[in-house]
């Protein structure tokens, strides 16, 4: 037999004291406060306060994405803040979180967004002196100059019934909202929250989706860099590229990246090309891939714009084996699988603009991690305080990704939130007072507790908010 090392006995009581947990959810709370988000909620939602010693809604709505980020599945759970005063001062019960969701219709809800956006403006200008500014999007091993925007609907399911719940294209119940992600540092830029049956190619979800999203980037960033807003082939309609297009006449260099979609006529286009038009394809990292290729196919469509498609739209194409395995569909043939893509950038080689083009697959990943922040469990039955919910869920992802962008570095800026949470955000300290100050004492032997004393040293060092 194999000698085994027994695990310590230990003796468990409840007598402890000076003792907190969730330390790194307090580095959220405070970039929240510091960045001005508190502030801006609280102005935001001045009007829903009933008395002033009551819980002010703008802190409310912090602790609540607060609480979501830090992996709270449900209101009840701002137990886990509230029972830390120490560390995470007053928070309101959960009977007055549900109250001040309540309060907020859709006119404040449009405040709450504009108070995001207010914030953002903020946190991007102390990023910018203390860190840097923002730098482009990584695709096809290169870094493109600008922000770019990443579009795509999701499903969340209803587990009960809520207002305006109802069944998708999967055979599932709930809700189908759309959302907008920038790639460059993954926040959450907008969402509408949509029935379960809300098409995936609405243009006019779309366009509100953008309009929405365009307002959360500060005024020097949308005019002053390019921007490209990426979707799946939901996105191939022709209301949202003609919206997509006239932003320029606004000032805003924005170009478009969408799939599109396979119809007759467009596999028989691509039938027709000549053996010449393709060129080899290339990997995310910009190496050549084997057994894909890609070509243009805008000449054989005919006149696009003529059929209402914006002008300078091009359409390419890439084929590829499928792995081993995978189903064919009616668009396949001859042993290749197409997808087509159309965008309006005018320079570029095809096998880099696809590339780039199929970057946009780490949407998923955003939308994945959202869930696990309460995007997934929508808490009431009224549509109203669900569409909150989502905004909250959206600040919750905002702070993660202010505090890996801002504050944290290496293999912590690129973590996703649930090994953030493992890591930092659920550390445990003790609590001591002196020299008039308070003290968490991180265990010395906890890894990742330099990372995290360092990022506390971080956020105090930033600017304050000009007033």
């Amino acid at each position: 037999m194999h000698p085994t090392t027994a695990r310590p006995t230990i003796t468990v009581t409840t007598d402890g004291a000076g003792v907190v947990s969730h330390v790194g959810s307090r580095l959220l709370a405070e970039l929240a406060d510091r960045s001005g988000l508190t502030e801006a909620f609280s102005d935001a939602l001045h009007g829903l306060r009933e008395r002033c010693s009551g819980h002010d809604p703008g802190r409310v709505l912090t602790d609540l994405a607060v609480l979501l980020a830090d992996g709270g599945r449900s209101i009840s759970d701002l137990a886990v803040l509230r029972d830390q005063p120490t560390l995470f001062g007053p928070v309101a019960s959960t009977a007055t979180a549900w109250r001040v969701l309540d309060k907020i219709d859709p006119v404040a809800l449009n405040r709450v967004r504009a108070a995001r956006s207010r914030a953002r403006e903020q946190l991007w200008a102390q990023r910018a002196e203390t860190v840097g500014p923002i730098g482009g999007y990584r695709a096809g091993g290169r870094t493109w100059p600008g922000l770019r925007i990443m579009f795509d609907a999701t499903l969340v399911t209803a587990h009960s019934d809520k207002e305006l719940a109802a069944a998708n294209f999967k055979g599932g119940y709930g809700f189908h909202p759309l959302t907008a992600w920038l790639d460059n540092t993954g926040e959450a830029l907008a969402a509408v929250l949509r029935p379960g049956n809300a098409g995936s190619n609405t243009a006019s979800d779309h366009i509100a989706v953008t309009d929405l999203a365009l307002a959360q980037i500060p005024d020097q960033y949308r005019h002053g860099v390019p921007i490209l807003v990426s979707a799946d082939g939901a996105g191939a309609t022709r209301a949202w590229l003609q919206h997509l297009r006239a932003q320029r006449q606004t000032g805003v260099d924005l170009e478009f990246s969408v799939g599109f979609t396979m119809t007759a006529t467009v596999q028989a286009a691509i039938l027709a090309l000549p053996s010449n038009a393709w060129v080899q394809a290339i990997n995310a990292d910009g190496s050549l891939r084997d057994g894909a290729d890609v070509a243009e196919l805008t000449g054989m469509l005919g006149d696009l714009t003529a059929a209402g498609w914006p002008a300078g739209i091009r359409v390419i194409v890439r084929r590829e084996h499928p792995h081993p395995g995978a189903q064919l569909s009616f668009t396949d043939h001859d042993g290749w699988r197409f997808q087509a893509f159309a965008t309006d950038t005018r320079a570029g080689q095809l096998a880099h603009l696809e590339a780039r083009h199929r970057a946009h697959a780490r949407v998923e990943d955003r939308i994945r991690c959202a869930k696990n922040q309460g995007l997934a469990r929508l808490p009431s039955r009224q549509f109203a305080i669900n569409a909150v919910w989502v905004e909250l869920a959206l600040t919750a992802a905002d702070l993660i990704a202010w505090t890996q962008t801002t504050l944290l570095e290496g293999d912590l800026a690129t973590a996703e939130p649930a090994a953030l949470r493992y890591r930092l955000l659920h550390v445990a300290a003790r609590i001591t007072r002196g020299q008039r100050r308070l003290f968490v004492r991180i265990d010395k032997a906890w890894p990742w507790r330099e990372q995290l004393a360092t990022a506390f040293a971080r956020l105090h060092a930033l600017p304050r908010p000009i007033a």
